[in-house]
């Protein structure tokens, strides 16, 4: 998989990608990682000016059509023969979720465009970008968090780049539902002991256990998840809060 990054601040990501799994993948050679500064293309050398005001007199500045062209157009010729998807950073998107995640994986290569200020040119998004993704219902600084994991998440799911498949396909939102409670040694922490089924050694006791924990804590906590999937009870009905015994 190749990440090529557009952003106005390449220097964000260097802590982000030089440590743990994405630093493991990338020596691995799974993934490749690059970022390319939007002011390179400006065609201003003195102040690589990328912005400015709006038509129609609204607050704030946007970023310019001509730099980002010239960026997309580049990032396109640098990853030509790998089909690039042009992935654009905005609330405005699609809500960045797991489905969206394995979708993205599926491909070759993502270009990934960050946006600054109050976003870029309309033109843009309908000449050059294949899809639009918001990391969330609130107001970042820009594109570059939101890209950060976009790339880790798609990190996750490329075959070898974990050392334990099955860390993957456990994480919350794997399935759709939120993550069970974990626990690990001493068996006892400050008077509080791990659960008795976990302890068992019954795979089947232990797998149930951790299924109606994971729908407790989504039910709780998340119920709209509950919509999205089905459930494996008769009818597609979820159980009541106790267990799984539909």
């Amino acid at each position: 998989m190749i990440f090529d990054i557009l952003t106005l601040f390449p220097g964000m990501f260097e802590g982000a990608f030089s440590d743990s799994i994405i630093k493991r993948a990338v020596e691995k050679r799974l993934v490749s990682i690059s970022t390319h500064n939007i002011r390179d293309y400006s065609g201003d050398v003195r102040h690589g000016t990328v912005d400015d005001y709006p038509y129609g007199g609204d607050a704030g500045m946007l970023m310019k059509p001509e730099p980002l062209a010239k960026a997309i157009k580049a990032a396109r010729e640098r990853l030509s023969g790998k089909e690039p998807l042009v992935i654009y950073l905005t609330p405005t998107g699609r809500l960045l979720d797991q489905e969206i995640v394995k979708e993205l994986a599926e491909n070759r290569s993502l270009i990934l465009l960050c946006g600054r200020y109050k976003g870029i040119d309309q033109r843009i998004q309908d000449a050059y970008v294949d899809m639009e993704i918001s990391a969330g219902d609130y107001v970042l600084s820009g594109g570059e968090i939101p890209a950060m994991a976009l790339v880790d998440a798609v990190t996750r799911l490329i075959p070898g780049v974990l050392g334990n498949r099955d860390s993957a396909e456990a994480d919350s939102f794997y399935n759709g539902l939120l993550s069970h409670p974990q626990y690990t040694r001493p068996e006892v922490f400050e008077g509080m002991s791990v659960p008795e089924v976990l302890l068992s050694g019954h795979h089947a006791n232990i797998e149930k256990w951790r299924m109606e924990k994971s729908l407790e804590i989504t039910r709780e906590r998340r119920p709209d998840l509950l919509k999205k999937i089905k459930s494996p009870c008769r009818g597609g009905h979820w159980p009541p809060a106790q267990g799984l015994d539909s």
